[in-house]
């Protein structure tokens, strides 16, 4: 599947994040020069000291219906294309899938 995996109890999701953008959202599929697929989420935050973070993990938990304090970033904490936790992802994965899977066909 685009953009998340299956990792134990866990799902990590691939995101590329625009910080400082007009509108906050997720949707999309950017692709990088190995072909691996990364999610796309626009926040209005500014990339300093960790507050893009912080913004994406509370779109995420928003928008997935999920503790925010269950979301956790696992790598990219300076870097554009980030990896996350989302903790216990795997007993909703059903529902977490349909929505993720709903974002990366958005456009």
């Amino acid at each position: 599947m685009i953009g998340w995996r299956r990792d134990g109890d866990d799902l990590i999701l691939a995101v590329r994040l625009t910080p400082g953008a007009a509108r906050e959202d997720v949707g999309g599929c950017w692709t990088d020069e190995k072909g691996a697929h990364w999610l796309s989420a626009r926040v209005r935050a500014v990339p300093e000291k960790g507050k893009a973070n912080a913004a994406l993990i509370a779109l995420l938990a928003k928008r997935l219906d999920w503790p925010r304090g269950a979301i956790l970033l696992e790598s990219g904490d300076t870097n554009r294309l980030k990896r996350l936790r989302i903790q216990g992802g795997a007993q909703a994965l059903d529902r977490l899938a349909a929505i993720i899977t709903k974002w990366v066909e958005t456009t």
